[in-house]
């Protein structure tokens, strides 16, 4: 196995392995510590199938079940163990411009990490290329949350260091209008306490814990946290910490959601764009054994 930088900072491209094959613990080895140290991974040409992907996947950990399970009558294209990253209905076909499943996808255009909105967040999140806009458009671009860490001057790094923050997805969705949750949504995504700044325990390095779905810091006022958090975020997406990848068919990309955000950018939706993800839990929380402080539930 091979793996040529993609980045200054983070992100490698790994040659030399068939993922669409059983692994041997030595390669699963060497990809959780390329995972260490690149944070992101991308795999070209792989064309994984669904079931192939799973495989691949649970190497790494248990995986997740898709949070639209929550949602009265939906129907999953794929299996619940896979996230329908795409804008397609039951029939493969494209869903229209009014369709609630694509305007609440408009919010992964949004800075975040993979299920922080989840009491048990993510750990990797592996992502396939099935189908891509015929027009272009639509990379994913990722942020190396580590390195903007380390560039905050000491007296902030001290300021958050021990700062709780509140989770939610309908946070997210908020920022955009979206907020058709159904009562089942609700009850089974509520808002979730999760540390600012998180040390990787594989690479032992600090990192920012951000994401759109962020709203509030614990123990200060929400417009005096929220403005901490937007500074942060502007922060840590400047330029030198992103990595745009520029998707073609069959890409296999991996990412640790515990040191990276990411997002989506801009295609046409009336063209095609069929990507699925697997999403590989933490196994435990950031915040052990409690929930979200009262009072800051109102902010969410």
């Amino acid at each position: 196995m091979k793996i040529k930088p993609l980045h200054p900072l983070f992100s490698g491209e790994v040659t030399d392995v068939d993922l669409s094959v059983e692994l041997t613990s030595e390669q699963v080895a060497d990809i959780r510590g390329a995972m260490d140290k690149y944070a992101v991974l991308v795999f070209r040409g792989q064309s994984l199938d669904d079931a192939e992907q799973r495989r691949f996947s649970e190497y790494f950990g248990p995986l997740e079940l898709s949070r639209k399970r929550f949602r009265k009558g939906y129907t999953p294209r794929l299996h619940l163990n896979m996230s329908d990253i795409s804008n397609l209905d039951q029939d493969g076909k494209p869903l229209e411009r009014g369709d609630g499943r694509l305007l609440g996808a408009y919010a992964n255009r949004l800075w975040h990490t993979d299920s922080s909105f989840k009491k048990i967040p993510a750990r990797y999140s592996i992502l396939v290329a099935h189908v891509l806009p015929k027009n272009g458009g639509g990379n994913t671009e990722f942020a190396d949350m580590r390195a903007a860490y380390d560039d905050l001057d000491e007296a902030t790094q001290a300021r958050i260091a021990d700062y709780i923050c509140t989770h939610s997805i309908m946070n997210s969705r908020a920022k955009l209008g979206f907020t058709d949750f159904d009562e089942g949504e609700q009850k089974g995504l509520p808002p979730v306490p999760q540390v600012l700044v998180r040390t990787h325990p594989g690479s032992g390095r600090k990192g920012l814990y951000l994401a759109s779905h962020a709203g509030s810091i614990e123990g200060m006022p929400v417009p005096e946290g929220r403005m901490i958090l937007m500074d942060l975020m502007e922060h840590a997406t400047q330029p030198k910490y992103v990595y745009s990848h520029e998707w073609q068919p069959g890409d296999v990309v991996m990412w640790d959601n515990r040191c990276t955000m990411h997002r989506g950018r801009w295609h046409d939706p009336d063209d095609i764009r069929d990507l699925r993800r697997t999403t590989v839990s933490d196994e435990i929380p950031t915040v052990p054994d409690r929930e979200i402080d009262e009072t800051v539930r109102e902010a969410v």
